[in-house]
């Protein structure tokens, strides 16, 4: 995942061009007045869970299918959810052993939303910790050719909705906004590889 900046008025972020699983994301969650911007670990950690973080198992993707009925998600899913600004994202094609990696970010340039869940969790040692999943549906036509699934991406106008707790999942399964792809430099196979460096999501040499 890569992200740039926030919905105007929001403010801006530091870019990063290769953010990985159980690393800081920034996410808007509803406030008392206005969405609040907050940092979180990307991957969820119920509230309910007792163990260390390192027995968690991956929970950085929550499918739309079961989101609501998840032990993992389903107390975020009515009562924490999220939407994660987005310049792009990645996904992988060919074998394991020689993975090509694609870019994707919206066709006008603009930034994406990801619908997503937050949760807060005490963990053993007393440490306070937010973190947070991406919802991730089928493939539309488009993205089928590359992956299977794809990030559930909300509309501007599911925004209030999304994030009070009012909207189904209906609005998960909305068609995406037009989407542009191309292909990377192989270091992005490697996590956290090039985040600082924006030739990190510039078109690979020679493809």
């Amino acid at each position: 995942m890569e992200i740039n900046s926030l919905p105007e008025g929001g403010g801006n972020l530091r870019a990063r061009y290769n953010i990985a699983p159980t690393t800081e994301v920034q996410i808007l969650i509803a406030g008392e007045r206005e969405p609040e911007l907050v940092s979180a670990r990307w991957g969820l950690v119920p509230s309910w869970w007792k163990k260390p973080l390192r027995g968690m198992p991956a929970t950085f993707n929550a499918r739309v299918e079961t989101a609501d009925t998840s032990p993992m998600f389903r107390g975020a899913f009515r009562a924490r959810r999220c939407i994660i600004p987005a310049s792009g994202f990645f996904e992988w094609t060919g074998e394991k052993s020689d993975r090509v990696p694609h870019y994707f970010s919206a066709a006008d340039g603009g930034l994406l939303a990801f619908a997503g869940l937050w949760e807060r969790w005490k963990s053993p040692e007393g440490e306070l910790i937010t973190s947070c999943t991406i919802v991730v549906r089928d493939a539309d036509d488009w993205m089928d050719r590359y992956h299977d699934r794809m990030p559930a991406m909300l509309h501007p106008d599911d925004f209030a909705a999304w994030l009070d707790g009012t909207a189904g999942k209906d609005v998960l399964r909305r068609p995406p906004p037009a989407l542009q792809e191309w292909i990377v430099a192989r270091r992005v196979n490697k996590a956290g590889a090039g985040d600082e460096d924006p030739e990190t999501i510039a078109p690979a040499r020679g493809v």
